[in-house]
Order: structure tokens, then sequence, then C-alpha cells
């Protein structure tokens, strides 16, 4: 679960949504080391915590990270052997649509969001292991799941 700085957004719980935290305690664990992860997006600190991550890969588990690009390339290098999988909507007016919807930002956040979009494309389309287009949401969990079993089958 992912901790943040940015206010909770009405229906969001502490510990079942993000770690909502002070800007002061994310720059505590972020000096000592605690993030996987970790980048200020729209003036709030977003992060991974490094410490759930590598205990439970060395258990044996899959971690699964929900981060934007510039997220999954840092654990990339930490995490040499990460598999990245990038999940697009099938069209920008469709991602428009949904994040409209979603009604979780501002209408300047969204423009920022979209603007970033096609960059966030073209790098995953280089540096991820796959893509994932997400027409239908069950779908598109099928999909992951798949090319996950296929890296635990050892197949690339």
């Amino acid at each position: 679960m992912s901790w943040t700085t940015r206010p909770r957004r009405e229906g969001e719980v502490d510990g079942v949504d993000y770690h909502f935290v002070t800007r002061e305690e994310f720059e505590r664990l972020r000096d000592e080391g605690g993030f996987l992860e970790w980048f200020e997006v729209y003036g709030d600190l977003k992060g991974t915590p490094r410490g759930f991550v590598l205990d439970e890969l060395a258990a044996g588990h899959d971690v699964l990270l929900e981060v934007d690009v510039q997220g999954a390339l840092a654990v990339r290098e930490q995490i040499p052997d990460a598999l990245l999988v990038f999940v697009r909507a099938p069209s920008r007016e469709e991602q428009r649509r949904r994040l409209a919807e979603r009604g979780t930002e501002s209408p300047e956040e969204l423009e920022r969001r979209l603007a970033r979009a096609e960059a966030e494309e073209r790098i995953a389309a280089e540096r991820f292991d796959a893509v994932v287009v997400n027409h239908d949401v069950e779908q598109a969990v099928e999909e992951v799941a798949a090319i996950l079993a296929q890296r635990r089958a050892g197949v690339r």
C-alpha cells in the first residue's frame, strides 16, 4: 500500500486506500531509505514502502504495485527482474471519459494527466515487458494474470 501526503478524498480510508501521512512523516521515512520508489506528483508525495515489498518477495510471494511509469522504472532499477506491465485505455477519448467520470481530479489535473499520457505510453512500449489495453476491466485482469503466469513458468 502506497504512502501519500495528499488529503483523503471522500470515501477513502487510511490504511485501506493509502497510508495518509504528513509531509514530515513521509520525508522522515524517505530520508531513512524506506521507499522502494517515491516521487512528488502535483505537489504531493507518493511512495511504495521498501520493507513490505522486499519481505514479500523474499517469502516467495508476488507483489503487485500500482505505480506510474516513473515509479515503475525506479522499481526496475532496484529490482532488475521486476515484471512491468502497462495498462492503458483503448483511446485518449475513453481515457478522458473514464477520468472525468471518476471525478477524482480537478479539470486542471485531468488535463495534465492526459498531456503526459502519450509520452508515458511511448516509454512503456519501449521499456515495459507488456502493454495491456483495458477495453474491459475483467479481460484486462485476465491478460495481466496470464502474463504473470507466463513469467512464473519461465516464458519471456
